[in-house]
């Protein structure tokens, strides 16, 4: 019984924590509340950056989908970065006025396509957009990004939203989206602390990223990179709940368990590196943002908590039971299950709350599966690059 006692302790030690951190900045996202900034008429320089890897179906009408923005066109510049299209999406993006930089690289990575294209432009902007090869952004966002950077920001991250949800894994990677605006963006931004950044629908001073790019050595995970260099240094990333950018989500079961693979990977590599020095930087400079973004990294998935969660609590509540163990277990238990549920419920958006996700709600339990594989395969994910197929520029909602 001691033993029993002393692995559930053990266990809810882990889990509380876990839950405790994604409950507190859930409650914190429910009073968010986006500032409204203003360009005061001051209209910067933009560079909206694409990079692509065979992207062919999509690329050519997310590059006209960019050239519709509400943003004075001779202050921008649409740049694809086209590494490894075929030789007709070429012919048909060079009938756009837009920039196209061809890139070829042995082992291919977003941080060398940015490098690369930065290095070859020979105009200075002022600001630097950068986009996924599937991202369509509402039309006024680059007046929304400028207008943020008249405040002085070096970093800005906008609201990264579904383009569809057209089946169940769509609207369970919607969901889990926006869960992640709301706790690591929303409820970071109302504590004081920065905003996650995503790895597109974000923007940065221009000369900052071109410099800061140039550092970079990640494979996968290049935003996590980036994200660590600036909290470092002591920089804040903010968040425009406002400014939109749509994404596409997932369709297929075994895209989610690559994509997530991917992630977790990067995730874990950059806690191992960073964790000691964030912790120096706490106690000798008090970076609280820098530290909390290392302790991110270790945080288990949200679909994964939840998961382990309910069947830990389950499991340990009827195995208490039986054994007629202390009822202060079950107690910890349910409370435990309860603040999880929690916050899940205040993170996940009420336009949310309908049928569809019900409905979406059956493949949970596979998802969750394919995460738990996925932490069984992360051993150099980090090293490899993992590409996402997109299928469609367009919304699909039906």
């Amino acid at each position: 019984m001691q033993l029993l006692n002393i692995l559930q302790l053990l266990i809810l030690i882990f889990l509380g924590l876990a839950t405790l951190y994604i409950l507190i900045f859930s409650i914190a996202s429910v009073f968010y509340k986006q500032r409204s900034y203003s360009d005061n008429g001051n209209l910067k320089s933009i560079a909206v950056l694409i990079p692509g890897y065979k992207e062919d179906a999509v690329i050519v009408d997310v590059a006209k989908a960019a050239l519709q923005q509400n943003y004075p066109s001779n202050l921008y510049d649409v740049i694809i970065i086209a590494d490894s299209f075929q030789p007709e999406t070429i012919a048909e993006l060079k009938k756009l006025p837009i920039t196209i930089v061809e890139v070829s690289f042995e082992k291919s990575t977003k941080s060398k396509a940015l490098n690369a294209a930065m290095a070859s432009l020979t105009k200075e902007y002022e600001i630097g957009v950068v986009l996924d090869a599937d991202n369509v952004m509402a039309t006024d966002f680059l007046s929304k990004i400028n207008a943020a950077f008249e405040y002085g920001f070096i970093a800005v991250q906008g609201h990264r939203t579904a383009k569809n949800t057209n089946n169940s894994w769509a609207i369970l990677d919607a969901v889990s989206e926006e869960i992640n605006n709301n706790i690591f963006r929303k409820g970071h931004r109302v504590l004081g602390l920065s905003s996650a950044i995503i790895g597109s629908g974000m923007a940065f001073n221009y000369a900052y990223f071109k410099n800061m790019m140039a550092t970079v050595t990640a494979v996968g995970g290049f935003d996590k990179e980036i994200e660590l260099k600036m909290l470092k240094e002591g920089r804040k990333i903010v968040y425009l709940d406002d400014a939109i950018v749509y994404d596409e989500k997932i369709q297929k079961s075994e895209v989610f368990g690559n994509q997530r693979r991917r992630w977790l990977s990067a995730q874990f590599h950059y806690f191992r590196k960073d964790i000691l020095t964030a912790t120096k930087d706490l106690i000798t400079k008090g970076n609280i943002d820098y530290f909390d973004k290392a302790i991110q990294f270790i945080q288990p998935p949200r679909i994964l908590l939840l998961g382990a969660v309910i069947l830990f609590g389950a499991a340990f509540i009827i195995l208490n039971f039986l054994l007629d163990n202390s009822p202060n277990f079950l107690v910890y238990w349910l409370v435990l299950i309860g603040a999880c549920v929690l916050s899940f419920i205040l993170s996940v958006p009420k336009l949310f709350y309908n049928l569809k996700t019900l409905k979406a709600l059956i493949s949970l339990p596979k998802g969750m599966f394919m995460m738990l594989l996925s932490l069984l395969k992360i051993k150099g994910a980090n090293k490899t690059f993992i590409h996402t197929q997109h299928t469609s520029s367009t919304p699909k909602n039906k």
